[in-house]
């Protein structure tokens, strides 16, 4: 009989961290969650897992959680400046199978500090000797958890009028969460994985009116779209910020609605049998989830 592995998750208590652990859990690895002692771990209630305490902020303690472990599953953001010392820490420890989350927004063209780190995090993963595989999804959703399309159901579900900060024609890419959980499942034992990173995103682009439409369709609501020029988008969230109850926004978030963010998932096709949902089928279970909670 086959020894199991030993996987360390790191943000494990996490919207996409939680689904991670499951996925493993199902596919047979000896799943180790490393959380910090305020973590609240009821996410991972029913999941046969084991719980080691540490803090990223003290490499030491993520030292002593790998050193008897096979497998680094780092979920926990990079866009923090962890990732160096996370890699230094896994080559100390004698780790050299490991999988990082980053993420597509490396390639806006913002400079933001978030955007700095995480290719800093990115260059000290390719340039060690891990058997390393990166993983960058695009916008992730899937659940109530999720912090962004959760946030675009409750608000369409409770207005009729809907602002777009510019011509809302900029391609999205989402991607459900769970067709990344199954794809870490997939790539642990996978040695053609190795030494490579992978965009992941949906089965398809649209635009953000087309992503609005959707959801509004599905949550059966008339909804009006209001188009703001960017410029004055920019002036305009400013005041939004003094209205309860409306969605708040930043400079950047405006600006990367209006960027394009559509991204090739075919190597991981080839690679591992990537097959996300589309976003339709995605955004459908998300809503019923929704519905389901709010007639309780």
């Amino acid at each position: 009989m086959a020894v199991q592995k030993k996987v360390l998750v790191t943000g494990a208590t996490g919207f996409t961290g939680s689904f991670v652990v499951r996925e493993l859990c199902a596919s047979g690895y000896d799943v180790f969650c490393f959380v910090r002692g305020c973590s609240d771990i009821s996410v991972l209630n029913g999941y046969q897992v084991s719980y080691v305490n540490g803090d990223l902020d003290h490499p030491s303690t993520l030292f002593e959680s790998l050193k008897k472990m096979d497998v680094l599953v780092n979920v926990a953001s990079i866009g923090f400046g962890h990732g160096p010392s996370i890699v230094r820490v896994c080559e100390e420890a004698g780790v050299k199978r490991a999988i990082f989350f980053s993420t597509t927004a490396v390639f806006t063209t913002l400079e933001a500090n978030s955007k700095i780190k995480r290719l800093e995090a990115e260059k000290a993963i390719k340039e060690s000797g891990l058997d390393y595989t990166i993983f960058r999804p695009t916008m992730i959703y899937g659940t109530m958890r999720d912090r962004n399309m959760i946030k675009l159901i409750k608000f369409l579900d409770r207005f009729p009028v809907i602002p777009i900060f510019g011509p809302g024609e900029a391609l999205q890419q989402p991607v459900y969460v769970k067709d990344l959980a199954k794809a870490v499942a997939k790539v642990v034992d996978v040695s053609r994985t190795y030494k490579k990173d992978y965009n992941l995103s949906g089965k398809e682009p649209l635009t953000y009116n087309e992503v609005v439409d959707t959801v509004a369709n599905l949550l059966g609501k008339k909804v009006f779209k209001i188009h703001i020029p960017l410029r004055a988008s920019l002036v305009l969230i400013n005041s939004v910020k003094l209205i309860p109850g409306l969605p708040k926004f930043t400079p950047e978030q405006v600006l990367r609605l209006n960027e394009n963010k559509t991204f090739s998932y075919q190597t991981a096709v080839e690679d591992f049998g990537y097959a996300p949902l589309s976003f339709y089928e995605g955004v459908t279970e998300e809503i019923r989830e929704y519905q389901s909670y709010n007639v309780k």
